[in-house]
């Protein structure tokens, strides 16, 4: 399962945030480091697709896709150089496929630090792209001795070389406009900053109402990243009620239907992944796929023998299905398409395999 982690100082609400989309299980302190190592948990994927689906089969068991999340210990100044909890913080965000930075912005006495995003983003950018200035370096001083006896390393080199160049002028890849083939040279070493990143403002409940003026600055310059506003400690409090009550709670606060679901929702569009369902009364579930999978990769998320004995796919999207209300009648009406191994599914699409082993 495809996994983003939580990045920010020491008190920016990682372990808060983590707690909302768990519903609790991490220390959430106002002292640096409470958490040492990272706490792993799995959030479920809200999509109003799947639960019409699902009412329109009468499915009797529904199975959202998710995804892990990693709360990592707070990140200082100088971890690139060992400080705080130094390398095993950042053997922690190595073991992730996507990155989200926890900014601070809300105030409290009783907390340390500061309350200025802009600054939190300062400092872990400036950590991961030192730490990754380390290792680039290390990288190309090996590949350059090892490329005079064999030519096909030179790309490799080529790529490390603007890389080694773009993170000593303290730029994060991410925000670099190194291309496609340079990326895919620079995959092999790991660089953090080379990761999809998104970024959570921490607010207090007062800017939660109005908090366009804060992340303004933050969405600047985070360059095209997707930035969202959200009051963590609000969300870990409604994600431990029912759900009514969670409803109740954030309507009456003016926050609609909370945070937490839109940064879900980004978080797994940043990693890449895309959503095909399965939908019939025993069971309606949300599979998810890597964007660009052909039709035999997805049917190989279900079961390695549907891949294997690919003959083709029944696929109608979503909503033609709904408007149609039975496989039946969208059969009938001639929407439902065969599509066979050079397919690639799209977002949304609603999928039955026929393949023979």
């Amino acid at each position: 399962m495809e996994r983003f982690g939580f990045v920010g100082l020491p008190n920016a609400g990682k372990s808060s945030l983590y707690n909302a989309l768990a519903g609790g299980g991490a220390l959430a302190a106002p002292y640096a480091f409470a958490t040492t190592d990272p706490n792993i948990g799995v959030a479920k994927v809200p999509d109003d697709r799947l639960d019409r689906l699902a009412k329109m089969s009468a499915s009797l068991k529904v199975v959202p896709a998710s995804v892990e999340f990693a709360d990592i210990g707070g990140l200082v100044e100088g971890a690139s150089q060992g400080e705080g909890l130094g390398n095993k913080f950042l053997a922690g965000i190595r073991e992730v496929d996507a990155i989200v930075f926890v900014l601070r912005a809300f105030r409290d006495g009783d907390v340390p630090g500061s309350p200025d995003p802009l600054e939190h983003l300062r400092v872990v950018e400036v950590e991961l792209a030192l730490a990754d200035l380390d290792t680039a370096e290390t990288q190309l001083n090996k590949l350059q001795r090892a490329a005079k006896g064999d030519r096909s390393l030179g790309p490799a080199v080529s790529a490390l070389i603007r890389a080694v160049d773009l993170l000593g002028k303290g730029v994060p890849l991410y925000r670099s406009d190194l291309g496609e083939t340079e990326r895919a040279e620079l995959k092999p070493f790991f660089l953090l900053t080379d990761k999809p990143v998104l970024a959570v403002v921490n607010l207090d409940e007062e800017q939660a109402m109005d908090p366009d003026e804060i992340l303004a600055p933050v969405v600047a310059e985070m360059d095209g990243a997707e930035v969202i506003g959200m009051c963590v400690q609000l969300e870990a409090e409604a994600a431990l009620l029912a759900e009514t009550d969670r409803v109740e709670m954030l309507e009456g606060l003016g926050l609609g239907d909370g945070a937490l679901l839109v940064f879900v929702r980004a978080a797994y569009h940043l990693l890449g992944l895309r959503t095909f369902f399965t939908t019939g009364e025993k069971e309606s579930r949300a599979w998810t796929f890597r964007a660009g999978s052909s039709a035999p990769e997805c049917a190989g998320r279900i079961h390695t023998d549907f891949q294997r004995g690919f003959i083709r796919a029944e696929t109608i999207r979503w909503d033609a299905l709904l408007n149609e209300q039975s496989w039946a009648k969208a059969r009938e009406s001639g929407l439902v398409r065969s599509e066979g191994k050079e397919y690639r599914p799209v977002d949304g699409d609603v999928m039955e395999f026929r393949f023979n082993v």
